[in-house]
């Protein structure tokens, strides 16, 4: 299985950042990417920037990360962990969303 996590940029130089999360810091390859500002997310995936990401969804990513190690653990109340979830009825994408011709 293939997973990115979430790292904060936290000092950017020539095309290289050390980045930092889920207890990591790692020195990342941005060319993917670009130059990025400190504090900017991204999704690292073997020492490469794949994509920026927003807070938000950072945010996500890192509750659905919690979710998989709870799993894993057999902890079985995982709702906790997807909170923008919880109560609200399944959406599919724009992109599988059937259109209506007329």
């Amino acid at each position: 299985m293939c997973i990115g996590t979430p790292m904060r940029v936290v000092d950017m130089q020539d095309g290289f950042a050390w980045c930092e999360g889920r207890g990591e810091r790692l020195h990342l390859d941005m060319r993917l990417v670009g130059t990025l500002p400190q504090d900017a997310w991204v999704l690292a995936f073997h020492g490469t920037a794949r994509r920026a990401m927003t807070p938000q969804e950072a945010q996500q990513t890192n509750a659905a990360l919690d979710a998989l190690e709870a799993a894993l653990l057999g902890k079985p109340d995982l709702g906790a962990y997807f909170a923008d979830l919880v109560g609200e009825p399944p959406q599919l994408p724009d992109h599988l969303k059937k259109s209506e011709t007329r």
